[in-house]
């Protein structure tokens, strides 16, 4: 699967990958999904099973540090900081084909709502991450 994405990410024209890199997607986000809160922010057992999620799931793109990789963006870019609970996952659910981010519906909504929850704890980028 890493292969493909890095196949994918090469066949990519550079329209595509600057409008996936300057948050095109949100664009694309229904009102009512961008309204969205998560139903588990905040809650120490649902951060904890994001952060397994994650480790399990997003790391190979994303890194254990969430820096991106492979071109992938930073999930701890004042972007993603700034994006809504419901933008967050209305991405997961649907991926970006743009760049090479898969859809997640196959994970049960909570563990994705576990993921933003995650997420919300991670730093900005230029702060160490936690422990």
């Amino acid at each position: 699967m890493k292969r493909c994405a890095a196949l994918l990410l090469l066949t990519l024209s550079p329209a595509a990958l600057l409008a996936a890199a300057t948050g095109a997607w949100l664009h694309r986000v229904p009102d009512e999904d961008h309204l969205r809160h998560d139903p588990l922010r905040a809650q120490p057992t649902a951060i904890a099973a994001g952060k397994l999620l994650f480790q399990h799931n997003c790391t190979p793109c994303h890194g254990f540090d969430a820096m991106g990789r492979f071109g992938r963006p930073s999930l701890r870019s004042a972007r993603i900081r700034r994006a809504s609970d419901g933008d967050l996952a209305w991405m997961l659910q649907h991926g970006n084909p743009y760049k090479g981010m898969p859809p997640w519906s196959s994970l049960p909504e909570t563990q994705r709502w576990q993921i933003i929850a995650y997420l919300r704890t991670l730093p900005p980028i230029g702060k160490p991450m936690p422990r």
